[in-house]
């Protein structure tokens, strides 16, 4: 079964469109759509945002609804110059840049106790990613790499370039660690798509409203191409 978890209700009003809906169940204040797209089964869901919501959102897809594929979708800010407004970035792997235990000796990110700072993405779910967004021809680019969450809207210079400095990530986001932490706890694939909506940085309440429309469309292109794909 896949889950396809946006934090936001204008990430999954589109995806929610081309479904058939065959039930709907509210569970820790989160509505779970089960139904299916062209025959594929899935289970839509708004997580809500930060890391909280998310880890509790993957953790119900999997004690659940038997969710063993989780595709997470959403827009981010970009910490690459390179990667401009409207691009996409697959998760290679997922870091929680505000995770901070150094005192006690871990390094940053790391999770204590747990011997681990990047949560990977599943390797053919990124391939696949790559293969049908090449297909779709959305006139953006599409890179492939470390993507930062923390609970905070990252605004402030200082800011992102401590996350770059530390950790070489490609954009930067609220859920999509604590998702792939809850995949890797329960044996779950998962893969995070992210839209380009601003750069991170002190332009990023301008960008944001103009971009997001645009990001979150290319980001239901993608999504339904890929869950087509998993057949």
């Amino acid at each position: 079964m896949i889950g396809i978890i946006g934090a936001m209700e204008e990430e999954i009003t589109n995806l929610k469109s081309h479904m058939e809906v065959f039930d709907v169940q509210t569970i820790a204040g989160m509505s779970f759509f089960k139904g299916a797209v062209k025959g594929t089964e899935l289970v839509l869901v708004r997580s809500g945002i930060g890391k909280v919501n998310a880890g509790i959102c993957t953790q119900i897809l999997a004690s659940v609804f038997n969710v063993d594929t989780v595709i997470n979708t959403g827009i981010a800010g970009s910490l690459n110059a390179a990667i401009d407004i409207g691009d996409i970035v697959v998760s290679t792997s997922l870091v929680q840049y505000d995770v901070d235990a150094r005192k006690f000796g871990y390094k940053l990110g790391e999770i204590p106790r747990m011997n681990i700072i990047e949560f990977p993405a599943d390797k053919e779910l990124t391939d696949k990613t790559e293969s049908v967004f090449a297909a779709l021809d959305l006139g953006v680019k599409l890179y492939k790499g470390m993507i930062a969450t923390g609970d905070k809207f990252v605004s402030e210079d200082s800011l992102k370039a401590e996350i770059v400095n530390n950790f070489h990530a490609y954009c930067v986001e609220m859920e999509g660690a604590a998702i792939a932490q809850a995949a890797m706890l329960n044996n779950m694939k998962c893969v995070v798509i992210r839209a380009i909506s601003d750069k991170a940085d002190n332009s990023a309440n301008v960008d944001y409203r103009t971009f997001e429309a645009k990001a979150i469309e290319n980001m239901s292109k993608i999504s339904l191409a890929l869950v087509d794909s998993l057949k």
